[in-house]
């Protein structure tokens, strides 16, 4: 074999190594990125907020949910539908009033209750399974939190008191 055609070998499987490391490198890449959901922490105001009966708490398990779309506050994410990995939450609290915040529970059965404090009109976080946050965030302000999450299904709430029982959660999945 000439010298010429021992570069012009040498040099083909250079360019074939350097085609199949190109190829993989994407690959990678998708196991380094995260996801990013932007999420809006609303309410309807003080008057619709003052008026909502607690006799008929809209929380996820109890038949008063049925009535979730007519409550007067809520989280609307940009994705209800999210890969498994690294999640960002961005919420931003667009109310003119209310602080808000922003808890991730995993959620096992969405028939179930979660375990709630009716005395403190709260959630129990770690007896639900809280696992991240966006801590209290005032209006027009945004906060965020990082998770790894496997599949599965998913809360978000608010755990000031009362505003979970006025409805202000939603459910996401994980694939």
């Amino acid at each position: 074999m000439t010298t010429t055609m021992t570069r012009r070998a040498v040099m083909g499987l250079m360019a074939t190594s350097a085609a199949a490391m190109a190829f993989a490198r994407p690959s990678l890449a998708q196991e380094d990125t995260k996801t990013i959901v932007q999420v809006n922490m609303w309410d309807n105001g003080a008057d619709q907020i003052s008026g909502f009966d607690m006799e008929h708490r809209v929380m996820l398990g109890t038949p008063d949910a049925a009535f979730k779309d007519d409550a007067p506050m809520g989280f609307t994410p940009n994705k209800y539908v999210v890969p498994h990995g690294d999640v960002t939450f961005v919420a931003t609290n667009t109310s003119e009033l209310q602080e808000h915040e922003m808890i991730v529970i995993p959620i096992a059965d969405v028939t179930a209750p979660l375990p709630y404090d009716e005395d403190s009109e709260r959630l129990d976080e770690d007896a639900a399974g809280a696992i991240g946050e966006v801590p209290e965030t005032k209006p027009g302000e945004t906060g965020s939190v990082t998770l790894r999450l496997s599949p599965g299904t998913y809360m978000l709430a608010c755990n000031i008191a009362g505003h979970y029982a006025m409805g202000m959660w939603t459910l996401i999945t994980v694939i």
